[in-house]
């Protein structure tokens, strides 16, 4: 189906294979959950009920689900979800404990298949969008054919939530392990993770930062009417209008009615 003002699916054949980010998951395992940056589910998952109009029945897609915890939160709402990731070790953590309505599926979010199948998107804590960029990158705007295809996958009429890395915040405190790449706006940095057993390893991870204005321009062009962005803190998302000292931003977005 061909629907005006989106941009056409692009090929991106064999993109799942070898991304950075599946060695990430690998490592990190059940360990992920204990990182601070995922406490704030509660939080965050009031908040897109609310800002995104979910009600019992609906249908969301969650894009770089990791482990499930929003998709789980979500499901025990009476919300369906489906999840998807490109690391299959998230995937099978995901699954092993989903709530009724919560279903996963490995899946690359630079190849998303959908076509107008949900009410709601979302895509947080650089799950996937913000992550295409660097060392595996697949075409001239990563990042913008993640959004493609998480609008692609919206109903006429349905709302979608995508956080994303600051630029003005990772400048502003910029640390020795960073390197920022201003041409591109990937940072890079190589930090210790630590897996189930207590091991740490250096890992190196590439997440694409950005401003407000970039945002609403890749929104604009994937066909998406823009409601708003918030400058939000994982755990404490509220409708802040943008400022420099929140590490990320909340784009919020509506596909227009067909």
């Amino acid at each position: 189906m061909a629907t005006r003002g989106l941009q056409p699916k692009v090929d991106v054949t064999d993109a799942a294979e070898g991304h950075w980010f599946e060695g990430i998951a690998d490592h990190l395992g059940t360990s992920y959950l204990r990182y601070s940056f995922t406490m704030g589910t509660a939080n965050e998952v009031d908040f897109l009920v609310d800002e995104l109009g979910l009600k019992p029945g609906m249908r969301v897609l969650d894009v770089g689900c990791g482990p499930g915890r929003h998709a789980y939160a979500l499901a025990e709402r009476g919300i369906a979800v489906h999840g998807v990731d490109i690391a299959q070790t998230f995937i099978e953590l995901a699954r092993a404990g989903a709530p009724e309505g919560a279903t996963f599926e490995r899946l690359d979010a630079r190849a998303l298949p959908f076509d107008a199948e949900f009410d709601a998107v979302i895509s947080l804590c650089q799950g996937a969008f913000g992550l295409a960029g660097g060392a595996t990158a697949v075409g001239p705007d990563p990042d913008g054919i993640v959004l493609d295809g998480m609008a692609r996958a919206l109903r006429p009429g349905g709302r979608i939530a995508v956080s994303a890395f600051s630029s003005y915040f990772q400048i502003r405190w910029l640390e020795d392990i960073d390197t920022f790449d201003a041409d591109a706006g990937v940072n890079h940095e190589s930090a210790p993770l630590r897996a189930p057993d207590g091991t740490e390893t250096n890992r190196d991870l590439w997440t694409t930062c950005f401003t407000p204005r970039e945002l609403r321009l890749l929104a604009g062009r994937a066909g998406l009417q823009v409601d708003a962005v918030w400058s939000v803190t994982p755990g404490e998302y509220a409708r802040r209008t943008p400022e420099i000292d929140r590490p990320e931003f909340l784009l919020v977005a509506t596909r227009p009615p067909a």
